[in-house]
């Protein structure tokens, strides 16, 4: 599936229709460059999700959770060197915590990722125009 966007606005509307489809265990594997989109289409997961919170950025936290109907765990890995300080933070426990798992900088932990992760790929075409390409998962 390929969506296009011409503004911020539009990026976090195309995640809240992407989070209205997603199930508990869902795990979003995201890649882009710095300043692509992802945390603005993560937003839009969490409206999707019907989590009121805002939702910002984890890159010193390494992670956010965000209580809601299907709880948010949202991942930063810009940080990480390895996958293996992933797991010490209790990767296994956040996939089966029935809540949505959303990784920004995937790339670094690609490793721990599930086979049946759903990846999105943001790209920049323009100062604000955005391609979103998503793929697996089984349902996408």
């Amino acid at each position: 599936m390929v969506i296009e966007t011409n503004s911020e606005a539009e990026t976090v509307l195309a995640g809240e229709q992407m989070g209205k489809m997603l199930l508990p265990g869902d795990v979003l594997a995201f890649y882009g460059d710095l300043g692509a989109g992802k945390t603005a289409f993560i937003r839009g997961v969490a409206r999707g999700l019907g989590i009121a919170s805002r939702v910002s950025s984890p890159t010193f936290t390494i992670v956010n959770e965000y209580p809601g109907p299907v709880p948010l765990f949202h991942f930063d890995m810009y940080r990480l060197g390895s996958s293996d300080e992933l797991f010490e933070i209790g990767w296994e426990d956040y996939l089966t915590r029935g809540g949505v798992c959303c990784v920004e900088w995937t790339e670094n932990v690609a490793d721990a990722m599930p086979a049946e992760a759903v990846a999105v790929t943001i790209e920049k075409t323009g100062e604000n125009a955005r391609k979103i390409t998503v793929s697996g998962g089984g349902r996408f």
